[in-house]
């Protein structure tokens, strides 16, 4: 299967890079950059050398579509649109780790993002939001997949035993997440500098985040009612990694080990997600460069409020891993080829 990466030097295009170069039925043969189109890849990270030694290109749609089967995006808005018009009717495939296709609604997407181009068929699109866990027999017949934001995998997931079962009490969730610069992105700025985020913690674009709309719509349709999330993300001074912390009110006197029995049963058939038993808290260290999502749980019984942590790998089950995964269901193969990875410890 021939796959094109369009914007392969941010962090995101690097590790499908690391991904795919292992993968059994995938040969990168088109990988573009803004900056670098006139270098390897491995020139720019020596770390793919002999993995991977492709010239970058400037990007050129019309290219892609005719060299590739399969086409990653990890470009800014609007540029996956483009490619959406070109594919249709054909058998190529989409998957977009940007935000172009992951609402429902053109308008809340025009909101939060600003896309440059305004589309007419936004909603006649053949796609689907790329979160295995709830939509994995849906991306099987599509040709577009959206790839959820790295914030709402780790609330998705740690919310849908709960929300399918109707035990959550109140339509408000509170989530506080903690993330890696890493997911800040390749690009300098000033936040990110090791003098600014070493030895410090700090909170940012409070309840105003790009990923609360995407979360507000998926949890909604999980508890087919409305859903308000209050967010809030910071940075902390750490490479790789997201724990999110879930705080919700329960609408029954249910124990802990029911919940964990809720839970495990209810990822059965989810490899990429660990449940861990009562008393044992998830850490972004376990989860290192793997594609798992690792979920625990404490109840606190005096207000009955059920405080869920779920770790990922923001780059991984957070972004690149989650595409890859996504393709092995695109394409018929098995969920976890090219992802069945160790994580990295310590």
């Amino acid at each position: 299967m021939k796959v094109g990466i369009l914007g392969a030097t941010g962090y995101t295009g690097l590790e499908l890079i690391r991904l795919l170069s292992k993968h059994p039925y995938a040969e990168i043969v088109y990988i573009t950059s803004r900056t670098f189109d006139d270098k390897t890849i491995s020139e720019i990270y020596p770390s793919l050398n002999n993995f991977c030694d492709l010239s970058l290109e400037k990007l050129n749609l019309e290219k892609a579509v005719s060299l590739c089967d399969l086409i990653f995006t990890t470009l800014p808005s609007s540029y996956a649109f483009k490619l959406a018009e070109m594919i249709e009717g054909s058998q190529k495939k989409l998957i977009d780790l940007g935000s172009d296709f992951r609402f429902d609604s053109f308008e809340t997407y025009e909101k939060w993002y600003f896309p440059k181009e305004k589309v007419t068929s936004y909603e006649n699109f053949n796609r689907v939001y790329g979160l295995p866990e709830i939509y994995r027999e849906r991306i099987k017949n599509v040709q577009i997949v959206a790839n959820p934001g790295c914030y709402p995998t780790s609330v998705l997931l740690g919310l849908k035993p709960l929300l399918t079962n109707n035990l959550i009490k109140d339509n408000i969730i509170i989530v506080d997440s903690k993330s890696g610069v890493s997911g800040s992105g390749h690009e300098p700025k000033l936040g990110n500098l090791f003098s600014e985020c070493n030895e410090n913690l700090r909170p940012y674009n409070v309840v105003k985040h790009r990923h609360v709309p995407e979360m507000e719509q998926e949890l909604s349709k999980l508890k087919k009612t409305e859903v308000n999330v209050i967010f809030t993300p910071h940075l902390v001074p750490m490479t790789r990694g997201i724990l999110s912390t879930i705080y919700t009110k329960l609408d029954s006197n249910i124990e802990i080990d029911e919940i964990y029995s809720l839970y495990k049963n209810h990822y059965l058939n989810d490899g990429f997600v660990r449940i861990l038993k009562p008393g044992l808290y998830p850490s972004t260290k376990d989860v290192y460069g793997s594609n798992f999502c690792e979920i625990g749980f404490e109840l606190d019984k005096k207000t009955n409020t059920l405080i869920i942590m779920s770790a990922i790998d923001n780059l991984v089950k957070g972004a690149s891993g989650q595409a890859v995964q996504n393709m092995n269901i695109l394409f018929g193969f098995l969920e976890n080829t090219g992802l069945d990875i160790i994580p990295i410890y310590p």
